[in-house]
């Protein structure tokens, strides 16, 4: 009963809620009118809200007006005041140079056969330097230095205030006219004069650096000139400081160790040329003057040269952290130039290079600028690398490939060295037919007190048979000077530079054929030293063979350190110039070739026989030979007396 009256009072419910429903909803003609009067009552609202905005609009454009205009008198009273007092600031800090304080970095390129100078208006100083007939080991233009960290400061006292003039804005003179124009290109057989000038506030009072560049050569003439300055710069003032810095890029495929990169200087009086402690940081402060400095890399230098000299010159080298990933080494020069403060104009002449290490280059200016070039410390050494560089030339002239080249000046080393190698090797033949009589003296004489004894029959065999004890290592003595003076030479010619042979693209560097992550101190492997080390392993062989160690045990331990000094010399040739490995390999090739001919003239039977004629004839002693001889009675009668107690 209960369910059935409530599923009755569900249904009412229902029936209720539709029949409101039903006649409460309103009809299509009454929704399309409401709906109408909906759309009126918001465009109303709309154009209300436009006209809202529009007269804020106004009256926001109207203020604002009224603010730009106030905003605008009161902005040219502050841009007259800033502009005024700004004006003031810098005559208080720069005095008469205060024109020249404000400016716009503006640059100027001169170009002649060999370089490409960028000149920059902010400091009046080179910016860039590049070389146009050299490219970096990638093939990249080479730039002498980093530009955007090159610094170039002449600071003196003036008006009671120092000025630094890498701080101010110089003006272009061409001829002593106002240039405008653009970069310049020097004709062949010309050459340009370009003035950067920084100005003062009087037009016949400024300082200026006169450039003269010409169209092929290296060095330019550098000039600082001051006019009318002479109340300007204080009257105690009798030198100017220079403070020229450059951050030095890496032109090179490796390092050399043996390059000597460093600050290099000369004294003015002196033809002696010095230069900082290489391979590390250091500095070094050098009171007496100095003709030039220069900043040195393996293949590439940059000089400053004063024909007054520099004085109290404080040089450094050190390598410091840098955000260019081609940097190198960085270099520095602090240096006085005289100044005349009693002349109304002064000019301080001086010289800049920028360019290769080339010998014949560097020497052709006569200051010493070709011993910053390291030949050998000691003067043989150099004197004898003089003469191959004469040859070198004289072989470059003809345009053959440096292989070539390399070869044929071997070739004349080797001939040179001939008759030294035939006399060596007939001092070896010899001491080989008389092996059988040394070694019956060795037995005669085993024991270790009979050493002089032995010694004197070795000898007196040796003079019997007409042969000096020097005759064998006094050639090969002779020959070390050259050896150690092409080991100087090929690494420091800039002519192997980028020169390529058979599979060697650059004969200054190492010829790897494969490299590989860095163990035992190497990363790669050197074709032409792997062939110099195998041919002098097989001459090492050969000339073991043609040896007698069983004569005398104590040397046998030689017999294996000549086989192992090769494979130590590849360790350290590995990273050095191709162009010596190979030097060094047909040096190896040439001596078999020297070996086989010696052979053939020296007919080890008539060796003998002449031995045997010569132990026939009376035999004068030499002064050397009485002093063994004597020597040798002194000690047999110490030994006879110390037997006696």
């Amino acid at each position: 009963m209960n369910n059935k009256n409530t599923l009755i009072g569900f249904l009412l419910i229902a029936a209720i809620l539709f029949g409101w429903m039903y006649f409460m909803t309103p009809s299509k003609e009454q929704l399309a009118e409401q709906q109408r009067i909906q759309d009126s009552i918001r465009q109303a609202r709309l154009e209300q809200m436009a006209l809202d905005s529009l007269r804020m609009a106004q009256q926001q454009d109207a203020q604002t007006a009224v603010l730009m205009a106030d905003s605008t008198q009161l902005s040219e009273m502050d841009t007259l005041d800033r502009a005024q007092m700004m004006q003031n600031n810098l005559r208080d800090k720069f005095g008469i140079f205060a024109v020249s304080a404000q400016g716009t970095e503006q640059t100027w390129t001169i170009e002649n056969k060999l370089q490409k100078l960028t000149f920059s208006s902010k400091g009046g100083f080179l910016k860039q330097v590049e070389l146009k007939e050299y490219k970096t080991y990638d093939s990249l233009p080479l730039i002498s230095f980093d530009p955007e960290t090159v610094k170039f400061d002449l600071s003196f006292f003036a008006q009671n205030r120092i000025v630094n003039t890498s701080q101010f804005y110089f003006q272009p003179y061409m001829n002593g006219q106002p240039y405008s124009g653009g970069d310049i290109t020097v004709a062949e057989g010309d050459s340009v004069v370009f003035t950067l000038r920084m100005p003062t506030a009087e037009a016949d009072k400024y300082l200026e650096y006169v450039y003269t560049v010409r169209y092929d050569n290296y060095m330019m003439d550098f000039d600082i000139r001051t006019v009318g300055l002479k109340d300007v710069i204080a009257n105690n003032a009798d030198y100017m400081s220079i403070d020229w810095a450059v951050d030095l890029l890496k032109q090179e495929k490796s390092a050399d160790r043996f390059a000597d990169e460093s600050v290099y200087f000369r004294s003015l009086n002196d033809k002696d040329v010095d230069h900082l402690v290489v391979n590390k940081d250091s500095e070094q402060t050098v009171t007496n003057k100095l003709k030039w400095i220069s900043f040195k890399q393996r293949f590439f230098c940059n000089v400053i040269v004063a024909k007054d000299g520099f004085e109290n010159a404080k040089m450094a080298m050190q390598t410091r952290r840098s955000n260019n990933p081609r940097y190198y080494k960085s270099m520095s020069a602090n240096i006085e130039v005289p100044y005349n403060v009693s002349a109304e104009t002064n000019d301080i002449p001086m010289q800049l290079y920028f360019g290769p290490n080339h010998f014949k280059t560097l020497r052709s200016y006569k200051i010493g600028l070709q011993d910053q070039i390291n030949l050998g410390n000691f003067f043989l050494i150099r004197w004898i690398n003089y003469g191959v560089i004469a040859v070198f030339n004289w072989l470059s002239q003809y345009g053959w490939n440096y292989g070539i080249v390399i070869l044929i000046l071997t070739i004349i080393i080797k001939t040179l060295l001939f008759p030294l190698a035939f006399k060596s090797y007939k001092s070896s033949a010899i001491t080989r037919v008389l092996k059988p009589e040394m070694d019956a003296i060795n037995e005669k004489y085993p024991k270790e007190e009979d050493a002089m004894k032995k010694q004197q029959a070795i000898l007196n065999l040796q003079r019997q048979a007409g042969v000096s004890p020097a005759s064998g290592c006094l050639p090969a003595l002779l020959q070390f000077p050259i050896l150690i003076a092409i080991f100087r030479f090929f690494p420091a010619s800039i002519e192997l530079r980028q020169q390529p042979f058979l599979w060697a693209d650059d004969l200054s560097t190492y010829d790897s054929i494969v490299e590989f992550p860095k163990f035992l101190g190497m990363d790669h492997l050197s074709l032409f030293t792997i062939l110099m080390t195998i041919t002098t392993l097989i001459y090492t062989w050969v000339n073991n063979k043609q040896m007698d160690y069983s004569s005398n045990p104590q040397m046998k331990p030689m017999k294996w350190m000549m086989y192992l000094m090769p494979i130590m010399f590849f360790a350290i040739f590995n990273n050095y110039s191709a162009g010596l490995s190979y030097y060094y390999m047909l040096v190896n090739i040439i001596t078999f070739i020297q070996m086989f001919v010696f052979r053939k003239m020296i007919n080890e039977d008539k060796v003998r026989a002449t031995i045997e004629a010569n132990k026939k004839k009376p035999v004068k002693k030499s002064n050397f030979q009485k002093r063994l001889e004597e020597a040798q009675k002194q000690q047999a009668k110490m030994q006879q007396q110390q037997k006696r107690r």
